[in-house]
């Protein structure tokens, strides 16, 4: 998009230091990962919250896919060390940081750079240390700071940004913005210094533009899928019990092979088999109160991803305004307004079991007060009926059975009285059924949109859907490893 290329065009010409404050949705991923890229800046290191770790491996993987991206988890035992690209989260980078200020590297970006704020934080100070030491050994390296959250309580919030820079030091400015300064001919005692010094700090790269000011760029309603990684005991457990799921569904369909009397013989994957396993699968389910099933590994990955969305959400209420929260089930609701409430974050609360008059006091609070920074809704309850345009932000935590489903809870936001371009953040767990579900319900929503259009084509049910992952999910088993 043209404000973006504008960017990269930047870092070709040779600029080298930004501090990239657009807001969330207007693609602050790739245009550093393209910034890179013009500037030849590799090795690149890439500082991020956990939420998102995965998905900068994946945009890498998009955008730049000559350079290979590596994430470090942990203690860092499966990295690629042939990567171009190393992708770390705040939360595990002191175990790193000695390496990784001995790699040689030519560029590094902190995400979310708000989160180094605080000075005397163990995050900021390694953060820092690795940025003077790649100023140090690297001619004109370069150094991106990405944040939807310029400005949180007052001017000193942008001195570790700046110093990670390179524009200041402890005291003050650096060589490069005191000859800038000094450009102005103006002292501080002069009139009109200060305003001459803002827009000079300016052009050292402060780069900010909101959704409304490059709407024309942007479609108006779009899906924003980020993957996350489920890296913990319990997303190893949800991984084994799927593997019991495939390797059942395996099992079945052998049987059902072995016991054929009609002597057919189909070469490769039988997939109208596949699709009668699946159905004899799905009837069971729906009997059975015990063993892994479709339905509970759903449940399990929407409990286990709730702390990684609404911590997506609380970042993004800091940085734009309004978010609304959606989640299917009423413990991923709770855990939400959990991490909310710790992060002093006001919300409001659209469950099905309020009375009338509850639900309509916690919509008009999120509508009017501005206070109010969350709705955390029920993905089936608020998907119809409501008036919430004014967020243009909302986060899916959890997956519908039902493309319909996730529009009706989109249209929430994106209806008449809307005026900036709406970004509906879809919470997917990496390496789980969630992204065969996902698949799916975007392929169910294109044919749902044609039918609606006057297709003679069959809108998809959840029951569709449900079959169909269990098809997804043997086939996949089937197949051979590539």
């Amino acid at each position: 998009m043209p404000h973006q290329a504008r960017l990269v065009a930047a870092a070709e010409a040779g600029h080298r230091t930004f501090l990239l404050a657009d807001e969330p949705g207007l693609g602050k991923t790739a245009q550093a990962l393209l910034a890179a890229q013009a500037a030849d800046a590799y090795p690149l290191l890439v500082v991020v919250p956990n939420v998102v770790k995965t998905n900068w491996a994946r945009e890498a993987e998009l955008w730049t896919p000559n350079h290979r991206a590596t994430v470090i988890h942990g203690d860092g035992d499966t990295i690629d060390g042939f990567a171009d690209i190393i992708v770390v989260n705040y939360e595990v980078l002191d175990r790193h940081v000695g390496w990784l200020g001995g790699l040689g590297l030519r560029g590094m970006v902190v995400d979310e750079a708000h989160f180094i704020k605080n000075k005397k934080s163990q995050r900021s100070q390694h953060v820092l240390s690795l940025s003077e030491q790649i100023r140090t050994r690297t001619v004109r390296p370069l150094l991106m700071a990405l944040t939807g959250t310029p400005l949180i309580n007052d001017i000193d919030d942008f001195r570790a940004i700046w110093q990670f820079l390179g524009w200041i030091d402890e005291k003050k400015p650096q060589a490069e913005l005191m000859e800038a300064l000094e450009d102005t001919g103006l002292t501080p005692a002069d009139h009109g210094f200060y305003a001459a010094a803002r827009a000079r700090v300016i052009d050292m790269g402060i780069v900010r533009r909101r959704k409304v000011d490059v709407a024309a760029d942007i479609p108006a309603r779009r899906v924003a899928d980020l993957p996350v990684e489920l890296d913990d005991a319990v997303g190893r457990s949800i991984r084994d019990a799927e593997r019991e799921l495939a390797d059942r569904l395996v099992a079945r369909y052998r049987n059902a092979l072995a016991t054929r009397t009609s002597g057919e013989v189909v070469p490769g994957i039988d997939h109208d088999l596949v699709r009668q396993v699946a159905g004899w699968e799905l009837a069971d389910t729906a009997t059975s109160k015990t063993g892994e099933n479709v339905f509970r590994m759903i449940r399990r990955i929407g409990q286990a991803k709730a702390g990684l969305a609404a911590d997506y959400a609380a970042q993004l209420a800091r940085s734009v305004g309004k978010v609304v929260f959606f989640a299917k089930h009423v413990d991923v609701m709770d855990l939400a307004e959990q991490t909310f409430a710790e992060r002093d974050l006001r919300y409001a609360s659209i469950r099905g079991e309020q009375t009338a008059s509850a639900r309509q006091k916690n919509i008009d609070a999120f509508v009017n007060d501005p206070e109010v920074a969350v709705a955390v809704c029920s993905l089936t309850a608020a998907g119809v009926g409501l008036n919430l345009q004014v967020a243009s932000n909302l986060v899916l935590a959890e997956l519908s059975w039902s493309a319909a489903e996730q529009t009706q809870a989109i249209d929430r936001v994106h209806r008449i009285g809307q005026s900036e371009p709406v970004t509906a953040w879809r919470i997917i767990a990496a390496q789980t059924l969630d992204t065969k579900i996902a698949e799916l319900i975007d392929g169910k929503a294109g044919l749902a949109a044609r039918a609606l259009d006057g297709s003679d084509d069959e809108v998809p049910s959840a029951a569709d859907m449900q079959l169909e992952t269990l098809v997804a999910l043997l086939t996949d088993a089937l197949s051979p490893a590539p």
